[in-house]
């Protein structure tokens, strides 16, 4: 039997061989992927050194529920990076939606329910909106969500006149802040975290499905995605619908942990984009993983916890996030083979496009007499 030929059990079915084993560490080490998970372990270790009771369940509770909207958004901007695209509204659509909700709710708890219906049709919309025009239209992702940014901004401090006005009912309140037993003083898990939990799984679930194969085919790829009979329009449109959808419901557990506020929602654009790449996706679309996406959200909030323990102004965060974008960009545009392979490993003989040189066969010498 040939070292690639895989062996068979009694029962008649193929066994894992060793180099099965080795392809499968090797696509879980390779990239950035493991990165993320290796840099959150060590901003943990950090943060217990520096504060022992951060390890402690309620602690670590507390940190889960602050972090959870982050985690939402950045399981929206993986749908629509992975397709190649980028979503620049995200910010201001979650402040637009705690800003609406307070001032339709204005404390009657009659009208949450309500409110909530209409803020996920609103989010459901202003996705759609911008899949549309980015798909139909064929204006760059970066112009259009950046004009929805600028529109949803101004629209809503024209509308509550540059305040905030109205209050959110306890109801409303509760996903942000409450938990399960429902009884204050005791350990209790923070719906936030089991809203965020169900997200992650749902997302894991449609990337393994069709939807998601062809999601990232046609962020690798689109042209060849349109020629294999992909809609690549519809596809990138429901990314953007994620999107929409996942900022709706951050709105609504920043709006229970926080309150209404004149900054919510400012910067989180850049926050998730900023988790996602950390998360080893890359950029342009075609390779990532949505639990390396969550996995960078709850590093980058732990790496802000850490420089909170360090006494460091936050002035400091945009300076950080810019260098994260741009070590995971560059670390992504570095040629694979550099990345992978072992240190002194031969490497073949490479054009300067990248691909490899051919190896041109040798003529056979005439045999001696």
């Amino acid at each position: 039997m040939s070292a690639s030929t895989p062996a068979t059990s009694p029962s008649g079915t193929q066994a894992p061989t060793r180099g099965g084993f080795s392809r499968w560490v090797q696509r879980v080490t390779s990239g950035s992927t493991w990165t993320v998970y290796a840099l959150l372990i060590v901003v943990f270790v950090a943060i217990l050194v520096m504060n022992p009771s951060f390890g402690e369940p309620m602690s670590i509770m507390a940190f889960l529920k602050k972090a959870a909207p982050l985690i939402v958004l950045a399981i929206g901007q993986y749908f629509v990076i992975v397709s190649g695209e980028f979503d620049l509204s995200v910010g201001s659509l979650v402040g637009a939606q705690v800003v609406i909700a307070a001032k339709l709710i204005d404390g009657e708890e009659s009208m949450t329910w309500p409110v909530i219906g209409l803020m996920v049709l609103f989010g459901l919309g202003v996705g759609l909106v911008n899949g549309l025009i980015v798909t139909l239209l064929k204006v760059p992702s970066f112009i259009t969500t950046l004009g929805m940014m600028l529109v949803l901004y101004g629209a809503i401090r024209l509308w509550t006149g540059g305040a905030p006005t109205g209050s959110l009912t306890e109801g409303f309140r509760q996903w942000g802040r409450g938990g399960l037993p429902d009884t204050p003083g005791q350990f209790q898990v923070p719906y936030a975290v089991l809203i965020t939990v169900v997200l992650g799984v749902v997302a894991v679930v449609v990337m393994r499905r069709p939807f998601g194969r062809t999601l990232v085919a046609t962020g690798d790829n689109d042209v060849a995605a349109a020629f294999s009979g992909t809609a690549v329009w519809w596809v990138r449109t429901r990314a953007f619908l994620f999107s929409g959808f996942m900022a709706t419901v951050a709105g609504i557990l920043i709006g229970g942990y926080a309150g209404v506020t004149a900054q919510v929602g400012e910067g989180l654009e850049f926050m998730a984009i900023t988790a996602v790449v950390l998360g080893g996706v890359v950029l342009g679309g075609g390779r990532g993983s949505v639990v390396a996406a969550m996995a960078g959200a709850l590093t980058l909030d732990a790496l802000f916890t850490l420089f909170n323990q360090l006494s460091l102004p936050s002035t400091i965060r945009p300076a950080v996030q810019g260098v994260i974008i741009i070590a995971a960009v560059a670390y992504a545009a570095m040629p694979r083979r550099s990345r992978t392979a072992p240190p002194g490993a031969p490497s073949s003989p490479t054009t300067p496009a990248g691909v490899p040189e051919p190896t041109v066969p040798k003529e056979p010498q005439p045999a001696a007499p």
